[in-house]
């Protein structure tokens, strides 16, 4: 299953995407995040219903010094296969 992910808030410069990056580790979840230009961050993660329900609960708290206000997101069950999970710019 794949979830893809818009979170919206105090998301970049709080270490948002590193933390994603080891809770995904964490939970055996390939794919990536980013910063969006536009404040936001963007996360599109890979493995089982019910890791990725993990992961998403997880992202609509995110870490210690964010303040996410809002996780808009989709599932599908298309996935291509990432071998890992990275931070992408």
């Amino acid at each position: 299953m794949r979830l893809y992910a818009i979170i919206s808030g105090r998301v970049q410069g709080v270490f948002f995407r590193v933390n994603t990056r080891n809770k995904a580790y964490e939970l055996g979840l390939s794919g990536w995040v980013k910063n969006r230009w536009d404040g936001k961050v963007e996360v599109v993660c890979e493995g089982p219903k019910e890791k990725i329900d993990r992961m998403l609960e997880w992202l609509k708290n995110g870490p210690k010094y964010s303040k996410v206000d809002k996780v808009e997101h989709f599932f599908d069950v298309k996935e291509e296969g990432f071998q890992d999970f990275k931070i992408v710019h």
